[in-house]
């Protein structure tokens, strides 16, 4: 079957919440296609489907980025198998990946994985991210790091992965790239891409050949906390983690006519 020439409804997805939550997915995918940071039709980025079921949404696999909309969306449980039989197939990486995180984290409700150049870069380095920039600060003791195993398709791995993420939201897969977690798209969004923009920061840097001025301790913990408390909240109290960001891109998808919400 020819996936990218087959459509189909959401039939028996759930209540508007998931349905809300298939479009806040699919939005991310549009904006991660916008902002280059996917690799044609590899990579993946999946929502936990509400309810007390631990069932998520990912990608169809063979589809494009800007190809993904609220519908064609497949809903998996914790072992991989399809909760609503709809056409399409699952990238086995991406299963073993996100089930790790989605059974594991309770407080986890979107999680995106790339493979950025900049990320992947960063990930071979033997110093991993450098927190002297702007970016790099904002993420100041609140990376975790998980070594290299090979292409993630053994499910052995996923102990091993959720024991080095931690509580974290931030991760750099060793040799691999990029992840970020937030308990909505919005958290997950400005997430990526405080992290990206460290990383390319850092590429950009080393072309320079010569050591980073360094920034205090004290600055680097006041700058993280800044992010969380501050920059990430749009300066706004009543403002939630990310969701300015978000919501920007997503009027520059509808001004456009993306079709992420079909």
């Amino acid at each position: 079957m020819n996936i990218q020439n087959t459509t189909h409804t959401v039939s028996g997805a759930g209540t508007n919440v998931e349905l809300l939550v298939r479009e806040d997915l699919a939005a991310l995918y549009h904006i991660f296609s916008d902002r280059g940071w996917c690799e044609h039709i590899y990579n993946h980025i999946t929502a936990r489907v509400p309810g007390p079921d631990k069932q998520f949404l990912i990608n169809s696999f063979g589809l494009t980025y800007d190809e993904v909309t609220a519908s064609n969306l497949i809903k998996i449980d914790l072992d991989g198998n399809k909760v609503i039989d709809v056409p399409g197939r699952v990238n086995k990486a991406g299963f073993v990946i996100h089930s790790a995180i989605h059974a594991a984290r309770e407080d986890v409700h979107f999680i995106a994985h790339t493979h950025t150049t900049a990320g992947v870069a960063v990930a071979c380095s033997d110093r991993g991210l450098c927190h002297d920039s702007f970016y790099g600060a904002m993420l100041y003791e609140q990376v975790a790091y998980h070594e290299f195993e090979g292409i993630s398709t053994d499910l052995g791995e996923r102990d091993r992965l959720v024991t080095a993420l931690g509580e974290k939201n931030y991760m750099i897969m060793r040799h691999h790239g990029l992840l970020a977690c937030g308990s909505t798209a919005a958290e997950a969004l400005f997430r990526m891409s405080i992290l990206q923009r460290a990383c390319e920061i850092q590429l950009a840097a080393a072309t320079f050949g010569k050591d980073w001025r360094p920034l205090s301790e004290e600055v680097l913990r006041r700058t993280a906390r800044q992010l969380r408390s501050e920059i990430a909240k749009g300066f706004d109290d009543n403002v939630a983690f990310g969701e300015d960001a978000f919501a920007a891109y997503r009027r520059s998808l509808d001004a456009r006519g993306a079709r992420y919400r079909d």
